[in-house]
């Protein structure tokens, strides 16, 4: 007898509320899960929040059984700007969540299929976000520790769910650790040497009294360094401010690091606290309590880790030692009495970026996490292709 399932559009206040405590009520039991912000949910769904909608669509489900249990969840959208950047129109899926039944499972791809189909899409990536790529994307596949703030957890199962309905592997993204007490090589520290000598190099942290300029120096170093890869918009001042407005009420000064040449901005290493390591105490509500919860974990130094979120250089100034030097500088802050943060993890390094894996290496990080993020084509007889390899 073939199961029965109802598929319902979340649209009114109870079936948002099912998309939220779903994941709660899975996760129960798992002891490194940590429940996201309600409200960092709910805004990427919010068109009045979530700026994607100006030039996208999104949508998203749950899926009940026949006694009317909430049993899974999906969401299913497209980024016009970016859906043509590829080989196939391709969209998006994301925020899935299932009980391990391959059945229920593939009616919710099966959904985002065919929303994405009738809107001519000819592929789908996922499970990815209606949104920046360093929040909600991929699925994880070894790992499984705490996640850090904005990335996804998942049951081991999850990924025979994807594969066995057809997703393949579009490119892995990683996450490297290293402490910060730990012995930078002497390949790294005579690389930063040279850089460190030349007096037409600079290396500073950011300044809150002058966060205007970092805001506009990060944008020149963002735009020389990742506009030109598929995929990546180039960034306004209008959305570099915005990040910066995002990250300031967490940002330490110490931890976002710029490199000048000649005065002109040619790279960054910019980190932040870890906020999950904090956030794991609120279960998901920054109402009054956890707001004071947030602020009596802040203020007690609660949080030991670091979190990398980007780290680039210039094309011109690649490979002579830039990246190096900006370690190195900020090894001896971490290694000075009194520097609270004992781990850095850097996010978000895809296998198609060897450089970034490189320096990742090179300062001593090893692969912590591994995310996937699947790509499903709707033509099951074209060609498969990976994500291609960054030069």
């Amino acid at each position: 007898m073939s199961k029965q399932f109802e598929i319902v559009e979340v649209n009114g206040k109870k079936d948002r509320k099912e998309f939220l405590m779903l994941p709660v009520r899975l996760y129960e039991k798992e002891k490194n899960w940590i429940r996201p912000l309600d409200k960092d949910i709910e805004k990427v769904f919010d068109k009045k929040l979530n700026k994607f909608f100006r030039h996208g669509e999104c949508t998203r489900w749950i899926i009940k059984d026949e006694t009317g249990k909430t049993i899974g969840r999906v969401a299913a959208f497209i980024d016009k700007k970016q859906a043509n950047k590829s080989d196939q129109l391709t969209g998006g899926m994301g925020f899935f969540e299932c009980i391990n039944d391959n059945d229920a499972a593939f009616a919710l791809f099966d959904k985002c299929k065919k929303w994405l189909k009738e809107r001519k899409m000819e592929a789908m990536n996922g499970p990815v976000n209606f949104g920046e790529r360093n929040e909600w994307w991929g699925l994880l596949k070894d790992g499984f520790l705490e996640p850090n703030y904005g990335m996804p957890y998942n049951f081991h199962y999850y990924n025979d769910l994807f594969e066995a309905y057809g997703f393949k592997l579009y490119y892995n993204q990683f996450t490297y650790h290293v402490r910060t007490d730990h012995q930078l090589s002497d390949v790294v520290v005579k690389k930063a040497e040279k850089i460190l000598l030349n007096p037409d190099y600079s290396f500073r942290h950011l300044e809150k009294n002058q966060l205007k300029k970092y805001t506009e120096d990060f944008r020149i170093v963002y735009n020389k360094g990742w506009a030109k890869h598929a995929g990546v918009s180039k960034m306004s001042s209008l959305g570099a401010k915005a990040i910066m407005r995002k990250i300031k009420p967490i940002l330490e000064e110490r931890l976002l690091w710029y490199a000048y040449y000649k005065d002109e901005p040619v790279a960054f290493f910019l980190m932040l606290p870890e906020l999950n390591q904090i956030f794991k105490h609120v279960n998901g509500k920054l109402n009054l309590i956890g707001k004071l919860k947030y602020l009596y974990h802040k203020k007690t130094g609660t949080c030991k880790k670091m979190l990398g979120t980007i780290f680039g250089v210039v094309p011109e100034h690649q490979a002579k030692g830039v990246e190096s030097a900006i370690v190195v500088t900020f090894s001896k802050v971490a290694k000075a009495p009194g520097f609270q943060y004992t781990d850095l993890e850097m996010n978000w390094i895809g296998d198609f970026n060897p450089k970034m894996m490189h320096v990742a290496e090179q300062v001593g990080g090893k692969i912590l996490k591994t995310h996937i993020t699947y790509r499903y084509l709707f033509d099951r007889n074209i060609p498969f292709q990976r994500m291609p390899t960054m030069q």
